[in-house]
């Protein structure tokens, strides 16, 4: 008899269009390998990942509203533009890309093997996603105001014009 994990993701068709979702991927943690300490916090990576996003969101037609990295995780929301917008092709994207330059440039880093996401269906969800996700660094004690945090951003459209807009 063989056993099938239950998926747990929608329809592929909930995930086109002009939706958005939020993601959270998280390192990998080497067991094997205790003093493994990787960062997603560090300034190459940021910039380097973030390239990354940036290409997979512009192929995929999405912007990426809001995104933070932290230590052992990233938190983004993806939203698609258009009828075109695929956020879940961005998302996959986005980490096979980062995955193949974690094997090559940091050997023993990696991402788990899947992802968390939540379709974000109102505005009041996109306000408590977008809230949790930039307050991360001060529920985690590493900031005092979120506005202070180096490793968040936005690609596509400006975040402050955002955060207006979803006041």
């Amino acid at each position: 008899m063989v056993l099938r994990e239950k998926s747990h993701r929608l329809p592929r068709e909930f995930y086109k269009g002009e939706i958005s979702a939020a993601f959270t991927l998280c390192l990998k943690k080497d067991l094997g390998n205790v003093d493994a300490r990787f960062s997603l916090r560090e300034r190459e990576i940021v910039d380097i990942f973030t390239s990354f996003l940036t290409s997979a969101a512009i192929k995929e037609r999405c912007i990426v509203p809001v995104y933070c990295f932290m230590d052992d995780h990233q938190h983004l929301i993806i939203s698609g533009i258009g009828t075109d917008g695929d956020i879940w092709k961005t998302a996959v994207s986005y980490k096979q890309n980062t995955g193949f330059w974690m094997s090559v440039n940091r050997p023993g880093m990696k991402w788990q093997k899947d992802f968390y996401d939540h379709v974000i269906r109102t505005k009041e969800d996109m306000v408590t996603q977008v809230k949790y996700i930039l307050n991360n660094p001060v529920r985690k004690r590493q900031m005092s105001f979120w506005e202070e945090y180096p490793f968040k951003g936005s690609i596509g459209c400006n975040l402050g014009d955002f955060l207006k807009e979803i006041a």
